[in-house]
């Protein structure tokens, strides 16, 4: 096989034989003196690369000071991204330099360039590299600070969650937790995606004219050096190679096993978690009567009325679970004036608040918000009204029981002379009387799906090509 030709930009990584296997879980926190320092970096990364534009416009050359520089902060980078979730590579703490370190497990370097192109530097950091852009994107994807905030100063990132390197990365971590294996397969396409990623930095940093090829060159060494490993023992893996069995977990069985049984850990984490909330507000959240209460929220407005947003009932159709899993819905409220809080149809409620001054609750929360609408005093007070399916009025402690019936329904809070002015303290539950029975199910679901990733964990760890 021909070897592929050098690309100025090298980035190697070594994957340490004695990695920790918890220590991935925290390593988030210990990267956050890096990730703040890189953050200022990156800043001034891109504001000498349009110095440097300049610069390459009128004299054909990238200034060797700031090439150093910016150098030095892929460098940084790279680093703090091995460590952390851009490989989980080494457990070394990174060290806080722009220099390079040869004796670190993750090294990057790109060469010198010679005279630049003039007019490549107008267009190519933008227009001709937007297909690595999509690329990049799906490989960096949105929740990664290092990498979104820093290799991807083109803007190929987008802010939608996690990326295709972050995911792989979490495999192999699941993997490893289980089996103290990092799959070998794994961490050299993590590397790949790596190497493809530095190498659109630079070019779009504008520090080569080498336009990024659209290969995937895994593995922790540089292709070339890989290459000229190979042609020294060409004659030996040519007499000896043949008939051979692959290496140990270089399988896309075990590959493929690996990914499947993570996705399952995470599934089985994710409902275990589920499970245990369940049982735990069930034993322990339920009032004297065995409703399980939300936490008391404080409404207050300026206006006549506050007001639920209208919510959609349907214990007859697909919806049944409205009636039978929540039961008889119960609102407690406490206020030191006489207040009046009650549910009617969201028609009956719209037509009786025309006109009137009030605020709709939009989001709940330490401080609710509102959607306020202008206008003056009711008629008549709300305790007048005849449409009210359930309601309560006075001062102090007071609770409100009400069975769920199909249609629109709102609640609302007013004051009993219908004044302007109103607060109440407010918290809303229901009977939940099978909410234990979930939780246990999640529960045994949870444990399955894991017992069932530590098998497959393992034996894609233990599986030969």
């Amino acid at each position: 096989m021909a070897a592929h030709p050098s690309n100025p930009v090298r980035i190697e990584g070594r994957l340490d034989s004695s990695l920790s296997r918890w220590l991935w879980v925290v390593k988030w926190l210990l990267a956050l003196p890096h990730f703040f320092v890189l953050a200022f970096l990156w800043i001034a990364f891109v504001v000498l690369s349009v110095v440097a534009l300049f610069a390459i416009l009128f004299t054909a050359r990238y200034p060797k000071g700031i090439f150093e520089f910016n150098l030095g902060v892929m460098r940084w980078t790279w680093r703090v991204a091995f460590y952390s979730y851009g490989a989980l590579g080494t457990d070394r703490y990174p060290p806080f330099t722009l220099a390079t370190v040869p004796d670190y497990p993750a090294t990057l370097d790109v060469e010198y360039p010679g005279e630049l192109s003039r007019g490549l530097v107008l267009v190519k950091w933008w227009l001709l590299a937007i297909p690595h852009y999509i690329l990049v994107g799906i490989f960096l994807g949105g929740g990664w600070f290092a990498w979104d905030g820093g290799w991807d100063d083109g803007g190929g990132g987008w802010d939608g969650g996690p990326g295709l390197i972050e995911l792989l990365v979490l495999f192999a971590a699941i993997a490893f937790l289980f089996t103290a294996v990092y799959p070998r397969g794994i961490f050299d396409l993590v590397m790949g995606l790596n190497r493809w990623v530095a190498r659109v930095a630079a070019y779009a940093g504008l520090m080569t004219d080498a336009y990024p090829p659209f290969r995937l060159d895994q593995g922790g060494e540089e292709p070339g050096t890989r290459a000229a490993a190979e042609g020294l023992a060409g004659s030996r893996v040519s007499e000896e190679a043949v008939g051979a069995p692959p290496a140990a977990g270089s399988g896309a069985g075990g590959v493929a096993l690996i990914v499947l049984g993570s996705i399952a850990a995470l599934l089985g984490f994710a409902l275990l978690a589920g499970g245990c909330a369940a049982v735990a507000a069930d034993r322990t959240q339920r009032d004297d009567d065995g409703f399980l209460m939300s936490p008391s929220e404080e409404f207050s407005t300026a206006r006549y009325a506050i007001v639920s947003e209208s919510v959609d009932v349907d214990v007859e159709g697909p919806d049944w679970a409205a009636k039978d899993f929540l039961g008889t819905i119960r609102i407690r409220s406490e206020s030191e004036r006489p207040v009046f809080v009650g549910i009617a149809r969201a028609s009956n409620v719209a037509e009786y608040l025309s006109g009137v001054g009030n605020s709709v609750v939009t989001e709940l929360g330490r401080k609710p918000r509102y959607s306020e609408r202008l206008g003056t005093a009711p008629e008549s007070p709300p305790g007048d009204q005849e449409f009210w399916a359930a309601s309560t009025a006075g001062a102090g402690e007071r609770t409100l029981e009400w069975e769920p019936e199909d249609g629109h329904w709102s609640i609302v809070v007013m004051n009993t002379d219908g004044s302007r002015g109103v607060a109440d303290e407010l918290s809303i539950g229901a009977e939940l009387d099978p909410l234990i029975w979930i939780g246990i199910g999640l529960l045994v679901v949870g444990g399955l799906l894991a017992i069932l990733a530590a098998v497959a964990i393992t034996a894609g760890s233990r599986r030969r090509g």
